[in-house]
């Protein structure tokens, strides 16, 4: 049944590509700008590509407040999610639709428990958001920032969909489903050891070694650690080393390491 379902696959893989293909100049003038696309080979470029156009032909993008969306834009957002499925397999982003692109930072407003049980209405700016089972939603100022230069650690894109990752267990956690042969405890011990590391950093002030952000949850650790792999390897690699490594095993990584 599952070579039946992966020939199939390869088969609207195939139609895809022929009948909706990203033109040419488009494709070029987009990659060509992309630092985070560096290194990567001919062959890694051409199947890329195709998950690209497959992602672009499966999912809707929607403006907000008056973005009118060009297939340059799609292609940006669309090429950065699939270097992160590259070695994965386009079935890592089923089970939703919906891309949504704001000018800039948009406000949400989320219900908050506290530790006494009141429940408080927090609004906040955000510059991305990855719902469970529904859109992914992106700034598209910090779109652009993030994609024509290199800022280590920070890339919208790959942060909110490494999101849809974690989540692929039904929860976002820190804990993506795992490929056979890794070991959840060397994970778990890795991405842990780390993260309270830098929650204790925090708490005290001091400097840290990755983005602060990342000291929000498990789940935010998860995708700010895969900017870094993404952007910034080399940052990883000094100063944790262990989540590099489960890294690698996790995204079988294409050309930053």
């Amino acid at each position: 049944m599952r070579s039946l379902n992966n020939s199939l696959q390869r088969w609207r893989m195939r139609r895809v590509i022929k009948y909706h293909p990203i033109p040419h100049n488009i494709w070029q003038s987009v990659t060509r700008r992309l630092p985070v696309l560096k290194g990567l080979d001919a062959v890694q470029m051409a199947h890329l590509r195709e998950m690209t156009t497959w992602f672009l032909n499966r999912k809707m993008f929607s403006g907000a407040q008056g973005v009118e969306v060009t297939t340059s834009m799609k292609v940006v957002v669309a090429v950065q999610a699939c270097l992160l499925i590259l070695n994965l397999g386009v079935e890592c982003f089923d089970g939703w639709v919906e891309v949504i692109l704001y000018p800039g930072a948009f406000r949400v407003h989320h219900e908050q428990t506290d530790a006494i049980g009141l429940v408080h209405n927090e609004a906040s700016d955000l510059s991305g958001e990855s719902w469970l089972c529904g859109p992914v939603i992106l700034s598209w100022d910090n779109v652009e920032r993030d994609a024509y230069a290199v800022h280590a650690g920070h890339n919208v894109v790959l942060h909110e969909f490494a999101h849809k990752l974690d989540g692929l267990n039904g929860v976002m956690n820190g804990m993506p489903p795992l490929h056979r042969g890794m070991s959840r405890k060397r994970w778990a011990d890795a991405m842990s050891d780390t993260y309270e590391k830098l929650c204790r950093h925090v708490a005290a002030g001091k400097s840290t070694f990755i983005n602060p952000y990342a000291a929000t949850s498990p789940a935010e650790f998860f995708a700010v650690v895969t900017e870094y792999f993404f952007t910034a390897p080399d940052i990883l690699k000094k100063h944790c080393p262990n989540v590099c490594k489960q890294l690698a095993l996790f995204y079988r990584p294409v050309a930053t390491l």
